[in-house]
């Protein structure tokens, strides 16, 4: 019998070469694998970079904070979205030297004012993705209330 792990803890994730080249099928418990792969001529473009899941992670560990508090709140959310932008350094290493991260929401009866507050404790608690980053890149947020 094949014990559980508790994510919350523990995350086990497998990454597997499918061609002669930087191509990856990506595994983490249970879920459906993910294509990885590198721009040409390194890799075959066949996939997201790993800096373009760091902006997913990103985008969906804030996001799912800021919804979680909302909705504790009893806000309404008609519509959520992120669209994260990531500056890369010109030399290496070349990750992400600004993360600009653009909260689209549409409420009638949520304020810039709470929205700031939740991202400030998403920062500081409850956005371990944010915490990994932060330090190493100056991360900015636009908020935007429709």
């Amino acid at each position: 019998m094949e014990t559980k792990i508790d994510k919350s803890i523990e995350l086990k994730a497998k990454l597997v070469l499918i061609n002669s080249k930087l191509h990856f099928n990506g595994m983490v418990d249970g879920n459906q694998p993910i294509s990885i792969d590198y721009i040409p001529p390194i890799g075959d473009g066949l996939g997201y970079t790993s800096l373009e899941l760091l902006l997913l992670s990103f985008s969906s560990c804030l996001g799912s904070a800021l919804l979680t508090f909302l909705r504790r709140m009893q806000k309404n959310i008609d519509g959520f979205e992120i669209n994260a932008n990531g500056v890369r350094n010109t030399e290496h290493p070349t990750g992400f030297k600004t993360i600009t991260l653009e909260i689209l929401i549409k409420s009638n009866n949520t304020t810039d004012s709470e929205v700031s507050k939740l991202i400030k404790m998403a920062e500081e608690t409850y956005c371990p993705v944010w915490a990994m980053v932060k330090g190493n890149v100056k991360v900015e947020t636009v908020v935007v209330i429709q």
